[in-house]
């Protein structure tokens, strides 16, 4: 069930991805990248690991607006501007941050600014904006 949202509100969610959730991705998505699957392979370039796929590791967003705060059940996910600005790694902490920018009370829309922090060393490793909307957001 969704709640009333607010201009300013903020909602912060703990995350982690793992092996499983990437090779799972992998194989609904087709990429299979070796620098997502093959620590061999991985080891030897600039992040010296494996590494999340961009989008599984943005796919936050949607779990938390689509099924938690700020957004719900019902809500529906309508755009989402996105930078990757740092590597996302396996069985690591990460939280995701919510602010409600705007808020469009006749179409029932709210423009939240997504962000991502790596729990060890709080830099920020995806940012960007999304559009919700929700009939019962309002």
């Amino acid at each position: 069930m969704s709640t009333k949202i607010t201009i300013g509100a903020e909602y912060k969610h703990t995350f982690s991805f793992t092996q499983n959730d990437v090779e799972a991705f992998a194989q609904v998505t087709g990429d299979y990248n070796p620098i997502h699957l093959d620590p061999e392979y991985a080891a030897k370039t600039k992040f010296g690991k494996c590494i999340i796929h961009g989008h599984l590791s943005s796919s936050v967003f949607t779990r938390f607006l689509a099924m938690g705060e700020p957004g719900g059940e019902g809500s529906v996910y309508l755009k989402q501007e996105t930078e990757y600005l740092r590597p996302m790694f396996v069985d690591k902490e990460y939280e995701v941050v919510f602010r409600v920018e705007a808020i469009d009370d006749k179409k029932h829309k709210a423009e939240i600014t997504t962000e991502v922090f790596d729990l060890e060393t709080k830099k920020i490793t995806i940012r960007g904006k999304g559009l919700l909307m929700n009939a019962d957001l309002y």
